[in-house]
This record gives C-alpha cells, structure tokens and sequence, in this order.
C-alpha cells in the first residue's frame, strides 16, 4: 500500500480525499467570491422597497420574505467562509433582533472593495489594518452624528416610541408601517415594566389569523389562545382560575393492584366510589372560589360532567410554554394535580371569553387591570405567508424597542448616516501614510452600497442620488438621506426616518470583523467528509 502512493508534499502527510486549497487567487478569491454572492442576494432585499426572496427549505416549507435573518437562516449555507457571514448576521440577530440585513450587505461591499485591492497588489494583512482603523474611526464619527436629546427618552410615550421603531418596522412592510408601528407601540407600552431595561420580547405575543386585512389587527391585553373551551361555558367575567399542569381527571395510582370483586353490589360501589372522588376534587375546586379551570392535559369525560354541573369554565392548554405564559398573564400557580387549591395559587382574569374570527374560535383571556405581564397583537391577513411577515414586522419592532430601552439614541435613516460616515472617512484616509490609506478609503467608499442599494431597489437613479447626497452634504447638511416615496434628497428630520444608534454601532461592528475574518484565510484544507448517510439536524422546539 505504501509503495504504491508515492506522492509528494501535502498530500503525502494527510488522508486522502481531503481538498487543500491555498494561495490568494485560490483560498482569498474564492472566499471572496462565495461571500459576495450570499450579499447580493440579501442586498436586494434591504430597505423598505427591498424584493422579497420566496425560499423553499429542506422540509418543503415556504418562506416568502425579505427579511435578511430569515433568508439565511433557511439558505443552508454550505461554504465556509459564507458561514460566517451568516453567523455575523446571526449575532446582529440575537444582540438587537434588526439590521441583520446591513451587517451581511456591509461586509459583502467590503470583500468585494478588498477584492480590487488585492488584485491592484496590496497584502490582506495591510487592508485588515486599514480596514480595523477605518471601524475604529467609523464608530468615532457614528457618535458625533447623534441627535441631541434623544439619549433620554420615555419609553412610554407612545410618540418617542414611534419615532424610533417606524424605520425598523418599515423597511419590512413598506406603506403599512403607520398601522402596524402603532399595534406594535401599544403593545409594547403596556408590558413595559417598572424599569425599561428589563423588557422581556416574549412578553409580546403575535397572533395570527386568516381573513380581514391590517386594518382589522388589533392588541389585546392579555392572550389570544387558538383553541375553543371544553365545557358549554364559553363566558366568564372577574373570575378566580385554578391551573392543572397534569390534566383533569381521575389520577391513576402509581402501582398497580388487583380488586377482587364477589358481588354486584360491591361492583356498583366501586364505580360509585370513583364518580364520588371526583366529584369532591371538583367541588373543592369549586369551592376555593376559582371559576375557570386550565388544565395542561386531557380532561377526562366524568370530570368534565362535574365542572359543567358546578358551573365551572375549563380550558385545554397542550402547549407547556403557553400555559407558562398563562400563568404569567393571569398570576396562577400551575399544581400538577388535581387537588383543592391554595388561594394563593388562584389566578385572576376580568374575562374570558371564546369569539369566533375570521372562521376560527379562539379564547381571548383579557386581564386590564392586573398589570402588565402579557400583551398580544392579533394580527389579519389574506394568506399566510403575508401573516407570517408582519410577523416579522412586529418582532422586528419589538426587539428595536427593547434594544431602545437599553440605549435610547438615534442617528438619521434613510442613507443619511451612511454618507455623511463616507464623507468623513475618506477625509481620513488622506490623512493617512502608508499603503493602508486605500483600504482606508475603500472602506468609506463601500458606506455607499446603502443609498445605492435603496435608490435602485426603489428603482431610481443611483448615481444621480448619491452624488446630490454628497453635495448636500459637503455644504454640511449632515442629516439629508433619501426620499424614497418621491425620489429625492430630503433632510431626514422632516421625514422622520431614525434608526437607532445601537443597530448601526453593532451592524457595523459585526460586517467588519467578519470581512477582517475573511481577508485572514489563506489556505483551506477540507477533510475528506465522513461516509454513511447525512443526519439531519434534530428538530427544534416548537416556534415559542
């Protein structure tokens, strides 16, 4: 065997089968290359008249969307370097939950400027320095260009709120973001506790249901549950609730026994014995004063006859992350068995009460004065996939509210920002000696691909936008961007398009160490993949 593989260098030290590649045109290029293609896709899909991409993933599900962090998510991406621009756009997701589109954008421009750097003969450790003092000085000049007064705020004024969410939510669903900042708005408002910083997103739920349009959406304070109630009773108001985590019924015993029976009496007895015991149990219940009865699991036939009889409201929750939250909303104590319970472990709700919308029944638990544990936006739509963006849009709106609870500030939108950070960044390459003042100035240059990418996919004349931009703003209005409606330079200010500093800060921050992280790869050495069948992923959680 030895003999026979007289081959040479690196292949003669690892197994075979494995694929080296290395070299600038191999490794960087290709890298390069691989990267750019993933931010061309995502790039027609920014700002608000962005295209939306229809993705169909390995289970044969439909996504119709423009929404960058969704796309990526679904793309399974199978190239290494694209990698890690997705888990750029990954962390940008997590950190603010918006702008995931501009962090893989970014850094395509920026591959893409470096590509002509290396091909004009400039080392990838030189751009890598240009390029890291280029982000240094990019987050210097990102907060100079905060508006002032915008670090304080309310985050229960519902017009301080609006002004800062409305980018998000529009570069989502253009032309309806009125509606739907205004939804998202109240809802966050209303759960927004004591101190800002501990918004918990979850708290905000979507409900989404077939029919109507957006104009019929609305906000509840409290759940929207997709099922109908068990009993007759399909109304209650100001009542007590009592939560069974294990489910209504008469509880086997944990070891198993053998009855002997001799007689038909002592048989009917038995069955009385049982039909007795439940009865109590109910009636117990009954009488702690609880009028709703949730249970986690089913409800057996005999117990839901005694609830009826007592007069009783009952409930099935099978999601255990929806009964959590019904807890939350209603202040009860989940007991795992059925047994009287404590008055303290009682919940409270001003109603109850099954409505049927659009063809579907669903529970709506409202809870006003109880404070401020849950909200859910009902959303209306003609087909799913519509339902499933504003969806989106709303989650988009609410993690720009959570993010705003953190840090309040805000920059100008609509491209403003982007090439007034051009401007000054080129001002600083001329500054610089050495050969990493063009990385430098590619990296100010690629601050364009923003006002570029907006004006034609609101299909105007970049050239023209980006050029009357930077005349605006070389005679120092900083805060003129785009206006997309009508194609044309406006102050953003009158627009009332802000983005939130912190988006940018990170979205920035994210594309430019994942280009850096790139531009370091010189070689690429595969190992041979291993044999046997593909495993899928396991299967996630359930969506909550």
């Amino acid at each position: 065997m030895g003999l026979q593989m007289q081959s040479h260098g690196i292949q003669s030290m690892l197994k075979e089968g494995h694929k080296h590649i290395s070299g600038l045109d191999e490794a960087v290029l290709k890298n390069i290359d691989a990267c750019k293609a993933l931010s061309i896709i995502t790039g027609t899909s920014l700002g608000p008249n962005g295209m939306n991409k229809m993705v169909i993933n390995h289970l044969d599900k439909l996504f119709v969307t423009n929404d960058a962090a969704t796309i990526v998510n679904e793309l399974e991406v199978q190239h290494p370097a694209a990698k890690i621009l997705v888990l750029a756009s990954k962390a940008q997701q997590e950190e603010i939950g918006d702008g995931a589109n501009l962090t893989i954008s970014f850094a395509g421009e920026l591959l893409q400027n470096a590509e002509e750097l290396i091909r004009m003969g400039l080392h990838p450790s030189e751009i890598i320095s240009g390029y890291t003092k280029a982000i240094n000085k990019t987050v210097e000049i990102l907060e100079e260009l905060v508006e002032n007064g915008s670090e304080t705020m309310d985050v229960r004024n519902k017009d301080q709120v609006l002004t800062r969410i409305r980018a998000a939510v529009a570069s989502k669903q253009f032309g309806q973001e009125d509606i739907l900042c205004s939804l998202v708005a109240d809802a966050c408002v209303q759960v927004c506790p004591k101190n800002p910083a501990n918004f918990n997103v979850d708290n905000v739920r979507v409900a989404k249901l077939l029919g109507g349009g957006l104009h019929n959406s609305t906000v509840v304070r409290g759940m929207v549950l997709k099922s109908d109630a068990v009993g007759s009773l399909k109304q209650i108001e100001k009542a007590k609730v009592a939560v069974f985590a294990g489910g209504v019924d008469s509880s086997a015993t944990e070891t198993k026994g053998t009855v002997l029976i001799h007689s038909a009496e002592q048989l009917e007895n038995y069955s009385k014995t049982e039909e007795a015991k439940i009865e109590e149990l109910i009636k117990s219940v009954a009488d702690s004063g609880a009028k709703v009865i949730v249970s986690g699991a089913a409800v057996g036939e005999m117990a839901l006859h005694f609830c009826e009889r007592y007069k009783l409201m009952v409930l099935k929750i099978s999601s255990k992350f929806e009964l959590r939250r019904f807890c939350r909303t209603t202040g009860a104590v989940a007991m795992l068995k059925l047994s009287q319970p404590n008055p303290d472990d009682l919940g409270y709700v001003d109603s109850i009460s099954v409505e049927e919308i659009g063809g579907v029944r669903v529970i709506i638990v409202k809870n006003e004065e109880g404070g401020n544990s849950v909200s859910t936006v009902v959303l209306r739509g003609s087909t799913d996939s519509i339902l499933d963006d504003l969806e989106r849009a709303v989650d988009d709106g609410v993690n720009t509210y959570k993010a705003m609870c953190r840090d309040s500030r805000i920059v100008p939108g609509a491209a403003a920002t982007e090439i007034e950070l051009a401007k000054r960044v080129k001002e600083f390459s001329y500054k610089e000696t050495g050969l990493d003042q063009y990385a430098v100035a590619k990296f100010a240059e690629s601050f364009e691909m923003v006002p570029k990418t907006l004006a034609e996919n609101a299909g105007l004349n970049a050239m023209e936008i980006i050029s009357s931009l930077y005349a605006e703003h070389a005679s120092g209005n900083s805060k003129v961007g785009i206006d997309l409606k009508e194609g044309v330079c406006k102050d953003v200010s009158t627009l009332c398009v802000w983005d939130l500093y912190i988006t940018k800060f990170f979205a920035l921050k994210y594309a430019a160490d994942a280009a850096c992280t790139v531009l370091r790869v010189d070689q690429i050495i595969m190992a041979k993949p291993a044999g046997g069948p593909k495993r899928d992923q396991p299967a996630g959680m359930d969506e909550d």
